[in-house]
């Protein structure tokens, strides 16, 4: 009889099935919550005899910890489609980010450069390279920015001097006559002389005035007078309106002959007083 017992039981299905879930409810812990039906093919599994066949069920509550990290997932909790989408949704964001800050650093770039580039003075010269920035407008600058220090030039005047200016100035020379042995000049000159200062009053010429004697004479004696009759004769034109700042006067006594000194003749082309208009 045991051994068709047995046999039976041989015969028997067992078929479990059940529903659970794991609820979160704190990093590394979850809430662990299930039911479980079982049937099996036997109508007396539970000792009571019936109809149909026999089923039990039972259900559990309970807390897990898991155990590790708490930086990783948990397996059971771990969703890769949400996994994804919150890495999708953090690179988004940090390309984002990424996006704006080069746009404002562009921006400042852009900026930066329209600044450096710019001309605020106005002088031809950008920002970025101007040293001297502010110059105030029209000032004439070099390459970086700075005014240029003109070297204004003195250009002196060409002076034209014109045959006639020469022949008044000839006419003075021809007509100088002065007392003996000294440097007053004698009244005959005047007219001739009067002419040469209303030329240099009028085109504002210079003069220079040498003195010179023949050898009669010690050389001392010679050298000093030639220079007092070069300034007696630039006296006299000052006192006719020429002016004294343009008038130079030099005695040079007997060392420029321009004639033989042993005739009369010679001495007296010698002893002279030399005009030269500049």
């Amino acid at each position: 009889g045991s051994a068709n017992n047995y046999q039976g039981y041989d015969e028997r299905w067992y078929i479990p099935t059940g529903i659970g879930f794991k609820l979160g409810v704190a990093r590394g812990i979850n809430l662990d919550l299930g039911y479980d039906v079982n049937f099996v093919k036997s109508p007396t599994f539970n000792g009571v005899n019936g109809a149909t066949n026999d089923k039990f069920a039972y259900a559990h509550a309970g807390l897990e910890f898991a155990l590790g990290s708490k930086s990783k997932p948990q397996l059971q909790n771990y969703s890769s489609l949400a996994a994804l989408r919150i890495q999708s949704k953090e690179e988004s964001e940090a390309l984002r980010r990424a996006l704006s800050t080069a746009e404002q650093n562009a921006q400042r770039d852009r900026e930066q450069y329209a600044k450096d580039m710019g001309d605020d003075d106005n002088d031809g010269v950008a920002n970025k390279f101007d040293k001297c920035p502010g110059t105030a407008a029209g000032t004439v600058v070099d390459g970086s920015g700075c005014p240029i220090k003109v070297q204004r030039e003195v250009v002196k005047e060409t002076t034209v001097i014109t045959e006639a200016d020469r022949k008044v100035v000839d006419e003075a020379i021809k007509n100088l006559e002065f007392d003996l042995g000294k440097s007053t000049i004698r009244s005959k000159s005047y007219t001739t002389l009067n002419k040469v200062a209303a030329l240099l009053v009028e085109k504002n010429f210079s003069l220079k005035l040498a003195g010179h004697t023949d050898i009669t004479g010690s050389r001392e004696l010679n050298l000093r007078l030639s220079k007092e009759r070069a300034e007696s004769v630039k006296a006299y034109l000052v006192s006719q309106g020429a002016n004294a700042s343009r008038i130079e006067a030099t005695g040079y006594g007997p060392d420029q002959p321009i004639a033989s000194n042993k005739t009369a003749e010679g001495r007296q082309q010698n002893r002279r007083v030399e005009f030269t208009l500049f």
